[in-house]
């Protein structure tokens, strides 16, 4: 509790024990301090809440921070789920089919009380299907702006696209059935179940195997000027003119429960945006750019990670705040805590207001009286997993996000066995001692090998005249020698350094003299 609130709750102690105090008076005091309240739950065995022998955390349920294994995280049915509410992509031709086809065998075949919206019941491409007769009968409706699914829907399937989850959740602004998904649409980064197999799929679900991944909402509600107020009506837009802004005659919600984030830009203005930042009433900084991002880590992966931000795991109990195109080159995205409370205002010398979108819906203005809180919802969204969070987490990203996906690098081909490449391996592990070969050495041993095979030719024509001239002269001639490197152009390149010169094996087999100081020369002087 910050310190308005201690002072609150002391005050409503003192009227308390003071009999005179007027009933009214209490009331009005205790409504105030329920409202400052709010509840930090995550969805994750208890830490450790001792720290050595005496330390430990203060012994408030409502502060404690959980964190579960997700892989415990597995559905179960208290009683068998009758109803269900089916959730279609709308204007789109190719999920008429199997959305027919689901709707018939839910009915038919599992005797379930499907609800559908109003409007899918009225769709052309929909009520124009040869099988839609039959079935339209047995199927319940509902209405968006005026019916209230909290207690009546056991279980949710979605056909398209990651819309169709979004849509669902923004239905339940409470606890949440468990979603099935299945991927008919763009993307599908939240829709992991393929439709081919529907009915093995939907079966096993129904008798509760399956994993779940507890997907984390933000409580977002809109403080008018303090307090939470009706805003001020302003005429009628121009839809050709300002289409980004709200009808006036339709009551937009101040208190709101978003899966993906929540957008707050400078709308049509040419201005920079210019908002402070609290965290738990502490000032963080001031956000000067297109505007501010506060997301889940389901939508770490939508709009954030397209402005920079990081990918976190759904499980991940955590908070994502993201600059849009900030003005600084240092205002990098930051994750912090999912039970702190975030407060973002538009600043005082600010040339001009800000606009509040939520899951790209609801969209309102954000003057500079009014601020909007943010903190983590106690109420997550069940998403059902088609085999356990961290698989279907990591397909998405391979899938939809291709992360991570090159083209793979390719080795050396040169040609070495097995044995060579583990060689290779051991010398690398060791490096070459001082006295080892240079490597230009090679090289030159290259160069040399073929200007003695050029000299080989020369070499019966030279025999000819070896036994002449060991007999006219008691010393060998100088052998012939590369003028690249000057080396004798008949030394046995194969025996290495260590190897014994071709003329010394000849004159030595014609009684001449081996020890012959040229060829000696050229030896010592080594391949280089």
């Amino acid at each position: 509790m910050n310190e308005e609130e201690m002072q609150l709750a002391q005050m409503l102690a003192f009227m308390e024990t003071k009999p005179m105090a007027p009933k009214s008076q209490a009331a009005k005091l205790k409504e105030k301090v329920k409202g400052f309240r709010r509840t930090r739950s995550l969805n994750a065995p208890s830490p450790i809440q001792q720290f050595g022998p005496c330390g430990r955390i203060m012994r408030n349920s409502a502060m404690i921070m959980t964190i579960q294994d997700p892989a415990s995280q597995r559905l179960t049915w208290y009683k068998p789920p009758l109803s269900v509410l089916v959730i279609k992509k709308v204007r789109d031709a190719m999920v008429i089919p199997p959305f027919i086809e689901l709707v018939s065998w839910l009915t038919l075949e599992k005797r379930m009380v499907v609800f559908v919206e109003a409007s899918v019941l009225e769709e052309p491409l929909v009520t124009k299907h040869a099988k839609f007769p039959d079935v339209k009968d047995k199927l319940m409706s509902f209405n968006e702006k005026h019916d209230d699914l909290t207690d009546k829907i056991d279980f949710i399937i979605c056909l398209g696209g990651d819309g169709t989850l979004l849509y669902a959740s923004s239905l339940f602004q409470q606890s949440v059935p468990p979603v099935m998904a299945f991927h008919l649409g763009s993307l599908g980064f939240l829709t992991p179940f393929k439709f081919s197999n529907f009915q093995e799929q939907v079966t096993n679900v129904l008798e509760g195997h399956a994993a779940l991944t507890l997907r984390s909402r933000l409580r977002c509600i809109i403080v008018r000027g303090g307090y939470d107020k009706p805003q001020p009506k302003k005429p009628k837009p121009d839809a050709t003119t300002a289409p980004w802004l709200p009808d006036p005659g339709v009551k937009l919600p101040s208190n709101l429960l978003v899966l993906n984030e929540v957008v707050i830009d400078r709308g049509p203005s040419p201005y920079l945006s210019n908002l402070d930042l609290y965290l738990d009433g502490r000032r963080i900084t001031s956000v000067q750019g297109d505007g501010l991002l506060v997301s889940t880590p389901t939508g770490s992966t939508a709009y954030a990670v397209a402005a920079g931000a990081s990918m976190i795991h759904p499980s991940v109990p955590a908070i994502m705040v993201t600059p849009i195109c900030p003005h600084s080159l240092s205002f990098r995205p930051i994750i912090v805590p999912a039970g702190v409370e975030l407060k973002i205002t538009v600043s005082k010398d600010s040339r001009n207001t800000a606009w509040i979108s939520f899951d790209g819906r609801m969209r309102q203005e954000l003057t500079h009286d009014d601020s909007l809180r943010v903190t983590t919802s106690i109420y997550p969204v069940p998403s059902i997993c088609a085999e356990d969070q961290i698989a279907d987490w990591f397909a998405s990203l391979d899938d939809c996000l291709r992360w991570n996906d090159r083209k793979r690098q390719r080795h050396f081909d040169d040609g070495n066995t097995a044995a060579d490449d583990a060689n290779l391996m051991s010398d690398d592990a060791n490096p070459p001692s001082a006295d080892a070969k240079n490597p230009s050495d090679d090289a030159n041993h290259q160069c040399d090998g073929a200007n003695r095979l050029s000299d080989d030719g020369n070499l019966m024509s030279d025999d000819g005249n070896m036994s002449e001239s060991s007999s006219a002269s008691s010393s060998v001639p100088t052998t012939p020698t590369s003028a690249a490197s000057g080396v004798c152009a008949l030394y046995d390149a194969e025996a290495g350094p260590s190897g014994l010169c071709r003329v010394a094996e000849i004159t030595e087999s014609e009684g001449g003299d081996s020890d012959d100081d040229s060829c000696n020369d050229n030896h010592e002087a080594g391949p280089s």
